[in-house]
């Protein structure tokens, strides 16, 4: 089965390379992308570069191109509910683009029409993270993950994102890479491990806990491509 593996960083995949340690580089459109087999597996790696349009356009040529079969994306994300802890690891049930806004015409934010405001990733996925958890004696939480083009270290915004969204993280990824994968009929996993509280002094947070919390997603991710 061919996977991609994918996050936004390059400390998000860099656990993924050293991992697996033989893997060969293919240059694609101003993109890196790796392969290396694993557990039967061909694994696709890449790293997206940050944001709603480098990841979509990174999830599209795996899948295009490279002919990937899953989507397993893996990385960080900042909370939004407040039960959630700096490490704790949180799946997407859905995902919503949080600053996709043409409320000037009667639309509530999150929409466009064709599209629903909230994309869901898949059950099966979902269920198999679900077992890798308890195997590996992790508390693996569900969630809503809400996406935009910025990095939110602001309380208000922060509020505000959660009230309307019922979300409870924020990234800025994951919902362009599921909108990608429904659309293709890609199944995807959307994981993200906690890094910052979105809040003040959220990129202190993030730049302190980034490589660790990027470390216990990637080692998930792989554990589940040994169930697949």
């Amino acid at each position: 089965m061919k996977i991609a593996l994918l996050g936004a960083m390059q400390e998000e995949i860099t656990p993924l390379l050293e991992f697996c340690k033989d893997y060969k580089k293919l240059d694609y459109a101003n993109n890196s992308y790796y392969f290396a087999s694993y557990k039967e597996h061909e694994l696709i790696i890449a790293y997206s570069k940050i944001g709603k349009v480098n990841s979509a356009l990174s999830a599209s040529v795996m899948i295009e191109k490279f002919k990937a079969q899953n989507v397993l994306f893996t990385g960080v994300a900042g909370a939004l509910n407040p039960s959630l802890q700096i490490g704790d690891l949180l799946y997407a049930s859905k995902l919503v683009q949080y600053d996709l806004d043409i409320s000037a015409f009667g639309h509530p934010l999150g929409f466009v029409p064709g599209n629903e405001i909230f994309i869901k990733t898949d059950g099966k996925l979902n269920s198999l993270a679900l077992e890798v958890a308890k195997e590996l004696g992790k508390n693996l939480q569900e969630g809503i993950i809400a996406t935009g083009d910025e990095f939110i270290c602001d309380e208000s915004k922060k509020a505000k994102i959660r009230q309307i969204f019922n979300a409870d993280a924020c990234e800025m990824e994951g919902a362009s890479v599921a909108l990608v994968c429904d659309a293709l009929k890609i199944p995807c996993f959307i994981l993200r491990a906690i890094s910052d509280k979105a809040g003040e002094k959220a990129e202190i947070d993030f730049d302190e806990f980034v490589v660790h919390s990027a470390k216990t997603s990637a080692h998930f991710v792989l554990k589940m491509c040994e169930k697949l």
